[in-house]
């Protein structure tokens, strides 16, 4: 089971926005009397200060509570209560104690949610491509296609074309083989759907050979492109889960095929694979990869 740290700051705000998108203020004083004076700020200050103390004690009763945040028992548990009724705190019906909540795992779960995945991928596809010498490029699942969502040049990069922003077909390149091999099975049938689109003379498609293509990927945790999407170019791609171990996106390195021979491909793919994991956990997640976690299906969105 994976362990969750709360680092709750001091310093609150006049309101509290829910997750849902509505306000509250949760104080101590009839609404009325809330509307001046610092009774709002200094009620959050205190629930705030409540859900450090079960954070750091795990439970806590109302009396131990009270006599932290230094006021009367009575309004310990109207602090205590309004949590309760947002499930930020949660009581236990026989020894009267609290515990943090589930509303918490909701409000961790979208924070999660809310990194931003180009700004923490950026220095690892930047220490990648100084490592490998490739282009290394951050692709997701859009619709039908894979979206760029950022590129890296590598030293060894000539005038590499800029793909940021741009969408790629899925079936003809290993950021595609990645997002693919991670779909539920009906998405990946509503997706993968003929004719394929051929770009080169090895552009796989035989709807009849993904199946055991991706399985191959799931497995080894790679997928490689050779010259099936331009003539000359190689790349290799690994995936990028997020807290729950879902594949999000995919990391890949590419170049000129002359430069990525196959037996510089098992390398090139260990790298990509550390570099995919490191993001990864920067994400949130720490456990191994999952043999097999469906991703969930974005809606299509247009490059920007």
């Amino acid at each position: 089971m994976q362990q969750c740290c709360l680092i709750l700051t001091p310093q609150v705000k006049r309101r509290v926005i829910g997750a849902d998108g509505y306000c509250c203020a949760m104080s101590n004083k009839a609404a009325g009397e809330e509307a001046s004076g610092g009774a709002p700020v200094q009620s959050v200050d205190r629930a705030v200060a409540i859900l450090e103390i079960l954070a750091r004690d795990g439970e806590a009763g109302v009396t131990e509570v009270a006599r932290e945040l230094g006021v009367h028992k009575s309004t310990a548990s109207r602090l205590l209560a309004a949590l309760d009724r947002r499930e930020l705190v949660t009581q236990d019906a026989v020894r009267g104690r609290f515990r943090l909540g589930v509303g918490l795992v909701r409000l961790a779960g979208a924070a999660g949610r809310g990194l931003d995945l180009v700004q923490q991928s950026r220095p690892v596809c930047q220490a990648l491509a100084r490592q490998v010498g490739e282009t290394v490029n951050l692709a997701i699942l859009s619709g039908s296609d894979a979206l760029y969502l950022d590129q890296v040049a590598g030293p060894a990069a000539l005038s590499p074309h800029n793909w940021a922003g741009q969408r790629i077909p899925l079936h003809a390149t290993s950021d595609g083989k990645i997002l693919l091999a991670h779909l539920p099975g009906a998405d990946l049938a509503e997706i993968l759907t003929p004719p394929l689109a051929r770009f080169t003379g090895r552009t796989i498609t035989d709807i009849g050979r993904f199946p055991g293509l991706l399985a191959a990927v799931r497995r080894q945790g790679y997928a490689t492109a050779v010259e099936e999407l331009e003539a000359g170019l190689t790349a290799v791609a690994a995936p990028v889960r997020n807290a729950e171990g879902a594949v999000v996106a995919s990391i890949s390195a590419s170049g000129p095929s002359f430069r990525i021979p196959p037996d510089r491909i098992p390398a090139l793919a260990g790298a990509v694979r550390r570099a995919a994991a490191e993001v990864s956990r920067r994400l949130g997640w720490t456990g191994p990869p999952p043999a097999s976690r469906p991703a969930k299906r974005q809606k299509n969105r247009s490059a920007s």
